[in-house]
């Protein structure tokens, strides 16, 4: 999701929905974002650094790895899905979908590579068609909504109206009906209204129905899905106390954000960054 702090959308009348989740998965107490704009943030969670960016520039190319390289580097795959993006590895804005929510676009060894970036930056529409098998389901997905489903643009309650038909999908879905995974609902900033702690829900399989603690924020998200893609060892917790340990855990995480993500043990995952997702297997001007 953009632009709204934790005590806005936590407890809040205009999130029923996201509210009705809280006890079943893990809420995490202390996340924040790592600055503002949007774009740095959104850098941040792909390549765990905002690589001097401070604002939402449209050309400030990357040239540096991401998680994506770490994923393919390890055999595995990966999906970013971009609602209302006009075709796959689109540059630009379009009406709705605006570049500066998504970080895949700026790094110069998927851009450029014309094959790699339209099988991997794709429509949202996609998506539905690729859950519909835990084999055609990416091991990480990372998913943005558009400039009004992500709150952005449009009230709280839009965001939230958006959720409530997209998670049962993804929650319902093969891979995480049948692989250990996890689905993690996140925002990328506040409004410049507070200390920049966002909302972090995280659902699925792999995530204890319970708050959780300790300070966390993007660049540490990024740093445990790299190493839940199986770019370091780490072996599974077995009784996950913190949202990184949960992630860790799961098999299949999906971000949401608002910003949205899932993942499941690898073999497969999405990032949804409204979300993101991402699953692993194992059988104002605020941007």
């Amino acid at each position: 999701m953009e632009n709204h702090g934790y005590s806005q959308v936590v407890g809040s009348p205009s999130a029923p929905y996201f509210n009705s989740l809280i006890p079943t998965g893990g809420l995490g107490a202390s996340y924040f974002g790592v600055t503002h704009p949007s774009l740095p943030n959104y850098l941040a969670l792909a390549g765990a650094s905002t690589f001097g960016i401070t604002s939402d520039c449209t050309t400030c190319w990357v040239n540096a790895p991401n998680i994506a390289d770490k994923i393919e580097g390890v055999s595995k795959t990966w999906k970013a899905y971009m609602e209302s993006m006009p075709s796959a590895c689109f540059v630009g804005d379009s009406g709705l979908y605006v570049q500066k929510h998504n970080p895949f676009i700026y790094f110069n060894n998927i851009r450029n590579n014309s094959t790699r970036c339209a099988q991997h930056i794709v429509p949202y529409t996609q998506m539905s068609t690729d859950l519909k098998s835990a084999t055609t389901t990416p091991n990480y997905a990372f998913v943005t909504p558009n400039m009004c489903n992500d709150t952005h643009d449009c009230a709280v309650s839009s965001g939230d109206n958006w959720l409530k038909a997209q998670v049962p999908v993804i929650l319902g879905s093969p891979a995480f009906k049948t692989q250990h995974s996890l689905l993690a609902i996140v925002w990328d900033e506040d409004d410049f209204s507070g200390s920049n702690q966002v909302p972090l829900l995280l659902l699925g399989s792999a995530a204890s129905p319970a708050a959780t603690s300790g300070h966390s924020s993007t660049t540490s998200r990024t740093r445990s899905a790299a190493s839940h893609s199986g770019t370091t060892t780490r072996q599974n917790a077995a009784s996950p106390s913190t949202w990184r340990e949960q992630m860790d855990a799961s098999s299949s995480v999906v971000w949401l954000r608002p910003r949205t993500s899932f993942w499941k043990p690898f073999p497969q995952g999405i990032y949804l960054p409204w979300g993101s997702v991402m699953k692993t297997s194992g059988n104002r001007t605020p941007g």
